[in-house]
């Protein structure tokens, strides 16, 4: 009967501690956060609209999770400790709604995108992927703006 209550207590405060624990902290910035390769107007223009759809959602998804928090990061893996942000209740709180917003507005416009933008003119979709590239080059030197 004492080894079952030992063995009872040992299993309720393994559990306990592991209900306690703390979670990894969360990266400010998560997900897809960068494009395997910048394209010029001549290799765009030599490739298929469909093609073409790809590489602009592909922008856009790294945009929507980048651009919005450039103040706090540019790469993946910094959180709030990292950056001296007190990790509180509310702190935590605050991210993980600000990730769950940059999610469902993803969502939703990849929702529209993949239902309207199969219409547009091919010479917009790659002036548009140049734009959004040549933002994302930007951001390698958001450092330079960053010396303060």
């Amino acid at each position: 009967m004492k080894t079952k209550l030992t063995l009872f207590c040992m299993v309720f405060l393994l559990m306990t501690s592991y209900g306690f624990a703390q979670k990894e902290p969360q990266s400010i910035i998560t997900g897809k956060v960068s494009i395997a390769k910048y394209h010029d107007r001549s290799e765009l223009d030599q490739l298929p609209k469909g093609d073409l759809l790809t590489l602009y959602n592909e922008r856009i998804e790294v945009i929507v999770k980048i651009l919005p928090n450039i103040a706090f990061a540019t790469k993946p893996g910094v959180t709030m400790s990292s950056l001296g942000i007190p990790d509180t209740k509310d702190n935590r709180k605050a991210l993980e709604e600000n990730v769950k917003a940059v999610n469902t507005y993803f969502e939703s416009t990849m929702s529209f995108q993949n239902k309207v933008l199969p219409y547009s003119d091919k010479t917009n979709l790659i002036a548009a992927i140049l734009f959004y590239e040549e933002t994302l080059k930007s951001l390698h030197t958001y450092s330079e703006f960053n010396q303060y």
